[in-house]
């Protein structure tokens, strides 16, 4: 019994989605064109479980490129009207059409010419005729068997929103580098990290010319830390390395007075600055390395050590 009412529900729900789906039409591109070529922040409002859904969607709008902002009808009638501004243009959503907490928002966005974009299933509804513009959700079809607590209607009107945000993130060419500008902390934006974000840079990186002696290489190496060296060739272009492992093959009483090109492995492999330092970690392991100097047109700006990563 429990199963078959659950079932039930996300069946409903599905069904509303499929609607919803078949509502995107030119009213949406409208829309999306609008909230593109706005030049303030995109306000979405709404009371009750409409408000909690218009607090998402405008996080959603915000987190990827179209900032945004929720404002509380109740609070706008005392004194967070001062919040929006004429380059600002408002969603607002509501079931019905008639949520009359919603009444001084549309009146004040009319005297200030603020678009007004609407989401509600009644197309002849005051909200929607005093709307610039309109967007329908599916009528009557709530998951509820009393059709009194929005279920499928502020479902279709979240995923109405995250269409809206995604649209407008491919339209503002919106990338994984803005997304991790945007999200610094937690996780999700420690595996958005590139490696320019962590490399060591500048007299940190251990570098030696090619006609160096092994003796200053071991010196650089030695002080810097890092388990290698790099070689520069005579334009400052890294045309090859020095690692542990190279010291140990070339071990001799002669080892010291040799040059540098004479041991090292030419041609590096290494990392642009824009490498997300999830995937050095990957090559890291796979290679069985534990660094990587970053270059740019062959010349290094940076050195990253799996102990740097590990340690972020």
């Amino acid at each position: 019994m429990v199963i078959k009412i659950g079932r039930k529900v996300i069946e409903t729900e599905i069904e509303a989605l499929k609607l919803l789906k078949k509502n995107i039409s030119v009213d949406f591109v409208k829309v999306v064109d609008l909230l593109f070529r706005n030049k303030g922040k995109i306000v979405v409002s709404g009371i009750g479980k409409s408000g909690h859904i218009a607090s998402k969607i405008a996080s959603t709008l915000s987190s990827v490129g179209s900032p945004s902002f929720f404002l509380h009808p109740s609070e706008s009638n005392h004194g967070d009207l001062g919040m929006l501004e004429k380059k600002d243009c408002i969603i607002l959503i509501s079931n019905s059409g008639e949520t009359s907490e919603l009444i001084n928002l549309i009146l004040y966005c009319k005297k200030k010419k603020i678009p007004i974009i609407s989401i509600t299933s009644e197309p002849d509804s005051t909200l929607a005729k005093e709307s610039n513009l309109n967007l329908l959700i599916p009528k009557n079809i709530e998951a509820c068997p009393l059709e009194l607590a929005p279920t499928s209607s502020t479902t279709c009107t979240l995923a109405l929103g995250d269409a809206i945000a995604v649209t407008l993130l491919k339209k503002r060419d919106f990338t994984k580098k803005d997304f991790r500008d945007l999200h610094p902390g937690g996780k999700l934006g420690q595996i958005l990290l590139q490696v320019k974000d962590l490399m060591k840079i500048k007299n940190a990186i251990p570098l030696v010319n090619e006609t160096h002696k092994v003796s200053h290489a071991i010196l650089e190496m030695t002080s810097k830390g890092q388990g290698c060296v790099g070689v520069l060739s005579k334009k400052g272009l890294l045309c090859g390395i020095i690692t542990d492992g190279d010291l140990r093959r070339h071990m001799n009483s002669e080892l010291l007075d040799r040059k540098v090109y004479e041991i090292m492995t030419k041609d590096p492999k290494t990392l642009s600055p824009s490498t997300l330092v999830s995937q050095a970690l990957k090559m890291m392991n796979k290679k069985s390395i534990t660094n990587y100097f970053i270059t740019e047109e062959k010349k290094p700006i940076g050195i990253i050590h799996m102990h740097d990563i590990l340690r972020k």
